[in-house]
Formats: structure tokens, C-alpha cells, sequence
């Protein structure tokens, strides 16, 4: 076969694709399409435009085919694929975690922008996953070491190979247990806590896309009856883990972020501050830790732009 019928074939079995996704009323079918069809010949997305050199083998097709059931299915393009990008950063990815969201990486941000001035952070990633948070902030911050917790061992194995794969296993511990549990039985004081904890009220899960509901793991999606749940938890312990001065950081659920600043002042923590995603929704949470009780008014979060949190 000449490498113009082979391009030709691939891209007949690409407009396939497409097609079968759109009949699904996937909105992305398309971009869906390529990088299935990229992944199974293993080349980049836009090389099945330009001519992968080869000609897709009946084996391919019917690998492809699959995985377009599949994804019309809704199964998560990132599960089929076996990763996701974050941070710069290319994550293995199984139904065993949640798939990390771009809102996640302002969280990131964040929490490197408080450590930059530390030249050995000690750091906990609460409910860590897949790893991302983790990992993320271990390479943004090369002296930076990382204790990612999670309650499932399954999540652990994905986030070991990650950390592993990334050139980070030296700098990201892995210990499972609930919550913060893991961090005090370590006997250490952390510089600061991070966590993307579930913060869905468990009465909508249902009604999400279904690539959400279906698909990916309830354990990191329920935050409870008001969603709020657990990270209520982690701030009532987090005194016992973090140092004097010491930060915590919490990716929230819309409308939480003054239920749960309250909760941070009535809890002794200070200077909490607020910020929000590209969206626009307040979607993070943070504040220092002093380690004495405050007056209920510095609860009152100071939010960028308006003179105070």
C-alpha cells in the first residue's frame, strides 16, 4: 500500500469516528476522534491529518472502533486515553480517581505563590487522587516535599505511578488513611495543607453529565448533604497538623466560600482569603494558621479587590 492510501485510509477511518460520536450528540466529537484514533497509532493528535506513515492495520480499526463505543458510552475521553494534562504535567489517569479539572490548577498556583519564599516546604495533599496536586506542586518547587494522603489504596497505586513516572517519588510520600489521620500519626507539623476535597451536595450527583455520574469514583465527588462535609472536617483538624503560620488551601463548591470561611475563623485561623476561578466563581479558600481561637468577626473573608479577603 502507498503511504497516500494509507493516509487516505486512516483518515476514512478517522471521519468514521467523527461521525458515530456526532450521531451521539457528543460535542466534541471530533476532537474526541483524533486523539482516539492519535492514541491507537500512537502518534500526536494532528498527525492523523498529516500522515502517520503507516497504514492503520485491521487490528487498529477495531481497537479504534471500541473506544468510539465506548466514548459514545459517555465514558471520560481521559479514561479511554489513560491520561490528562495538568500543570504541564501528563498524569496516568484510571476510573480509580477523579480526572483533574483546569479549575484545580489556580489552586496550584496558589499554593506555590505561598511557598515560593520557603526553601524546604513540607506540604500535605489531602484526598490526593491521582497525584496531581501533589505532583504539581513537587515540581513547581524543587525543594518542596509533599505527603499525598488518600483513603483508597487504589488511588495511592495511581498516584505512586505518577509520581514515579514524573521523576518525583523521592519527593512525594504516599501514605493512605482518612484525612489528616495519616499526617498526625507522622508526628510532623506541615507548612501547608492542600485539598480538593468532594464538595458536591450528594443530592445533585445524580443529575450530572454523565461522564461524571456514571464514570467517575463517588467517593471524590460527595461532599455530603451541603457539600461541605469533609472539608469541614479537614479545617477542624487541620490545627493538629499544620505549623504556627502555617497555610491551609481548599479548592469549594459555589456558595461555600462563606460558610466555610466562617468556619475557618471560628476554627483560629486568620488572614482568610477568597479567590476565584477563570469563571469567576469563588472557588478557592485559604488562611493562616495561629493556633489560637478568634472572635467570630475574623471570620469575615477579605477577597481581592475589596480591601479585605
Amino acid at each position: 500500500m502507498t503511504t497516500a492510501a494509507a493516509d487516505r485510509e486512516v483518515r476514512e477511518l478517522l471521519q468514521e469516528g467523527i461521525e458515530r460520536l456526532r450521531e451521539a450528540g457528543l460535542p466534541t466529537a471530533r476532537s474526541d476522534a483524533e486523539w482516539l484514533l492519535a492514541g491507537v497509532l500512537g502518534v500526536e493528535r494532528f498527525t492523523v491529518y498529516l500522515g502517520p506513515g503507516r497504514p492503520a492495520s485491521a487490528a487498529d480499526a477495531d481497537r479504534f472502533r471500541a473506544l468510539v463505543d465506548r466514548r459514545v458510552a459517555h465514558e471520560p475521553l481521559q479514561y479511554l486515553l489513560g491520561f490528562e494534562d495538568f500543570c504541564g504535567l501528563r498524569l496516568r489517569l484510571t476510573p480509580d480517581v477523579l480526572v483533574p479539572r483546569p479549575e484545580t490548577e489556580g489552586l496550584v498556583d496558589w499554593a506555590l505563590e505561598l511557598m515560593r519564599p520557603r526553601t524546604r516546604p513540607l506540604v500535605a495533599d489531602v484526598g490526593t487522587g491521582s497525584g496531581a496536586i501533589a505532583c504539581a506542586v513537587a515540581a513547581g518547587h524543587p525543594g518542596a516535599t509533599v505527603i499525598a494522603v488518600d483513603i483508597s489504596s487504589r488511588a495511592l497505586a495511581v498516584a505512586a505511578a505518577n509520581a514515579g513516572a514524573l521523576g518525583l517519588a523521592a519527593r512525594v510520600r504516599l501514605a493512605r488513611g482518612d484525612g489528616l489521620d495519616p499526617v498526625r500519626a507522622l508526628g510532623v507539623a506541615v507548612d501547608l495543607l492542600i485539598a480538593n476535597p468532594p464538595y458536591l451536595p450528594s443530592g445533585i450527583i445524580g443529575s450530572l453529565p454523565r461522564e461524571v455520574s456514571r464514570y467517575e469514583p463517588i467517593l471524590a465527588l460527595d461532599g455530603g448533604t451541603d457539600g461541605m462535609a469533609l472539608s469541614r472536617r479537614i479545617i477542624a483538624d487541620s490545627g493538629r497538623a499544620l505549623r504556627p503560620g502555617g497555610r491551609i488551601l481548599l479548592e469549594i463548591g459555589e456558595d461555600q466560600a462563606d460558610p466555610l470561611a466562617s468556619v475557618m475563623g471560628a476554627a483560629g485561623f486568620v488572614g482568610i482569603e477568597c479567590r476565584r476561578d477563570l469563571r469567576g466563581v469563588e472557588r478557592y479558600v485559604g488562611a493562616r494558621w495561629e493556633g489560637e481561637a478568634r472572635s467570630p468577626a475574623a471570620a469575615a473573608p477579605r477577597r481581592p479587590g475589596d480591601g479585605g479577603c
